[in-house]
């Protein structure tokens, strides 16, 4: 029913600024909730942040707190992840997902819908 597409991925120097974009397509997209997260090598995919239909409530992991900003524009039907003071500890493939209804927002299963995800690379 809904698609999503990331885009925005790359690489860049340690402490520069990234900023992921997430469209949504589809016959009816209805209201909901668009979280981002990412994977390294190795590693399980895990939240990084949320945003709510309307915009009013934000939630963020603690590693990207006061770096990283989620937005969106239910308009063009699309949700932005601003990256700022990148570490080399944010690499990873970075995935938006869409839920219709949340729980706890950091739990994958709680997504309903999933992009296939843009690279960023961070080097030191």
């Amino acid at each position: 029913q809904v698609q999503l597409v990331e885009s925005g991925g790359g690489l860049v120097q340690a402490g520069d600024s990234l900023r992921l974009s997430c469209a949504a397509s589809g016959s009816t997209v209805g209201s909901y909730a668009v979280g981002w997260f990412r994977q390294a090598p190795g590693k399980e995919r895990e939240f990084v942040a949320v945003i709510s239909w309307k915009g009013s409530s934000t939630r963020y992991a603690d590693s990207v707190k006061g770096r990283f900003a989620i937005s969106r524009d239910n308009a063009k039907n699309t949700a932005n992840l601003q990256m700022n003071s990148l570490k080399p500890e944010d690499t990873a493939v970075y995935y938006c997902a869409a839920a219709v209804r949340l729980g706890d927002a950091s739990e994958r299963s709680q997504y309903d819908y999933w992009g296939q995800g843009t690279q960023v690379t961070v080097s030191s």
